[in-house]
């Protein structure tokens, strides 16, 4: 038997991982180039002004909601939600400005629905300008 002409080599077989590389990063960069597109919507905006704590005024009506559900208005009492708007009226009559600050201090453990309330009752008693009072992050409670 005659040797044969070509040698038998093992056959080496890669495959070149380059392109596939370059198409995946590719689409990354598309993903992240059009995705903050995508979240926001077409219509316009004006978004509200917003005052950081230091820019608040310093007289202004404090409406507190405690853990059990008792209200109070600066220092008086209520027994009702249906009497926070008496006693805010009065509260802004005795300043002599009705568009005074009316700052609600509520719980976090409390439900939606009290704290919505409380708002809607503040509104009737003449309150103008209102607010929901926040613990910063990282700071002390207000």
């Amino acid at each position: 038997m005659r040797p044969p002409l070509v040698s038998r080599a093992p056959m080496l077989v890669k495959i070149n991982v380059t392109p596939i590389i370059d198409v995946a990063l590719v689409l990354v960069i598309i993903l992240l180039v059009t995705a903050p597109m995508l979240t926001l919507s077409d219509l316009e905006v004006r978004l509200p002004s917003a005052f950081t704590r230091d820019l608040e005024e310093p007289s202004y009506v404090s409406v507190t909601i405690g853990r059990d559900g008792r209200i109070a208005v600066e220092d008086q009492a209520a027994a009702l939600v249906e009497d926070v708007a008496p006693l805010l009226r009065a509260r802004l009559a005795s300043l002599g400005r009705p568009e005074a600050l009316v700052v609600i201090r509520a719980d976090a453990g409390l439900p939606h629905g009290l704290v919505r309330k409380v708002l809607e009752e503040a509104r009737t008693g003449g309150a103008m300008r209102l607010a929901i009072a926040t613990r910063q992050r990282g700071g002390e409670q207000p």
